[in-house]
C-alpha cells in the first residue's frame, strides 16, 4: 500500500482552518475573545510547525519524516489516547448514573465509540 504524502504546509492549513471553524463557533456563542484566543493559539501551533519544519519531531508529526519508528509511535500514542477516552467516559457515565440521571450525553459518546470501533475492525479486516 502506498503511503499518501501531504505537503509541508497541510498541517498548518488544517490548523488555521479549525482556528477559524472555533472563532465562529465562539462567535456565534457570544464570546468573541475566546474565539479570538482558540484562534491565535490554534494558529500558532500550525505556524510552528512550519518554522520548525527541520526538527524531527515535526517532521513525525507531519509526515513527511514517517518511518516505521513513527508509525509505531503513532500507532501507540493513538491506542494510549483512545483507551484513555473510553475510560473517561466510562467513568463519566457512572458518575451521572450515581447521582441519580441518564448518563447522557456520555452514554451516546460511548455507543459512538464502540460502533465506531465495530466498523474500523470490519474495514481493517476486509482491506487486508
Amino acid at each position: 500500500m502506498a503511503v499518501r504524502r501531504y505537503p509541508k504546509w497541510s498541517l498548518a492549513a488544517l490548523s488555521v482552518a479549525l482556528g477559524g471553524v472555533c472563532l465562529a463557533a465562539f462567535w456565534i456563542g457570544g464570546h468573541e475573545a475566546q474565539g479570538w484566543f482558540s484562534f491565535a493559539w490554534l494558529s500558532s501551533i500550525g505556524l510552528a510547525t512550519l518554522v520548525f519544519g527541520r526538527s524531527d519531531l515535526v517532521r513525525g508529526l507531519r509526515g513527511d519524516g514517517r518511518d516505521e519508528y513513527w508509525a509505531s509511535m503513532d500507532r501507540d500514542a493513538s491506542l494510549f489516547a483512545g483507551v484513555f477516552l473510553i475510560c473517561l467516559v466510562i467513568a463519566m457515565c457512572c458518575w451521572e448514573w450515581a447521582h441519580g440521571r441518564s448518563g447522557s450525553p456520555y452514554t451516546t459518546l460511548g455507543a459512538v465509540a464502540g460502533a465506531a470501533y465495530i466498523f474500523a475492525l470490519v474495514g481493517l479486516r476486509l482491506r487486508r
